[in-house]
């Protein structure tokens, strides 16, 4: 999973360089706002950067939530920089390794803080370290999605699917979210698919 980041991390520091930003501006381009989907969508849509940031990490809240039961034992002082530092892998890795914990054991707070720490610094040192690279050596790459970089970043999301897939009948909001996202993408604004499928996929659970 970590070797899958370098190509997108890359691609996106090109593309950051390609739009005008410094080297320091990818730095704090993504170690500030820690999430791939809403830089690749900010620098696709730089005219209301804080809007389309809010539209397409508004997943987190849902992803933050489906952590809850598992948080509960742990102060704020805790939880709060954990849920910081939380992305699409980290969140799919560590809910999986909490599920597996809770079934084994049978406590209720089966988070592992340490794991997840691990693997939120790994993740995030990775992710800032080649975006920067990637926006050293942007001018030189050129298009970096040329080399079908780009492809890590769906490939990746696909890994982390398959490892979370139980049967039909639970993937059921997931799969109502995804239709509804892809049909809201095609037609809706740029941004609006993420909270409109994440509603939909809600919507469909219960």
């Amino acid at each position: 999973m970590l070797l899958g980041i370098i190509p997108f991390a890359l691609v996106l520091g090109s593309q950051a360089t390609q739009k005008g930003f410094s080297f320091i501006e990818v730095h704090l381009f993504t170690g500030l706002n820690f999430a791939g989907g809403s830089e690749f969508a900010i620098l696709e849509l730089w005219t209301n950067p804080p809007i389309i940031t809010f539209l397409v990490n508004s997943r987190h809240l849902l992803m933050g939530a489906s952590l809850v039961p598992y948080l509960r034992h742990l102060p704020n002082k805790q939880v709060f920089p954990a849920l910081f530092f939380m992305c699409d892998e980290s969140w799919a890795v560590a809910l999986e390794d909490a599920q597996k914990r809770q079934a084994q054991t049978g406590i209720n707070h089966a988070f592992n803080l340490s794991f997840y720490t691990g693997l939120c610094f790994a993740l995030y040192l990775m992710w800032v370290g080649f975006t920067a690279l990637g926006g050293a050596i942007g001018p030189i790459l050129g298009d970096a999605s040329r080399f079908g970089f780009d492809m890590a970043f769906p490939a990746v999301f696909l890994v982390l699917l398959r490892g979370m897939w139980k049967s039909l009948h639970a993937a059921r909001p997931g799969l109502v979210s995804l239709v509804t996202a892809a049909l809201a993408y095609l037609y809706l604004p740029q941004g609006w698919h993420v909270p409109i499928g994440a509603v939909a996929g809600i919507a469909s659970a219960y």
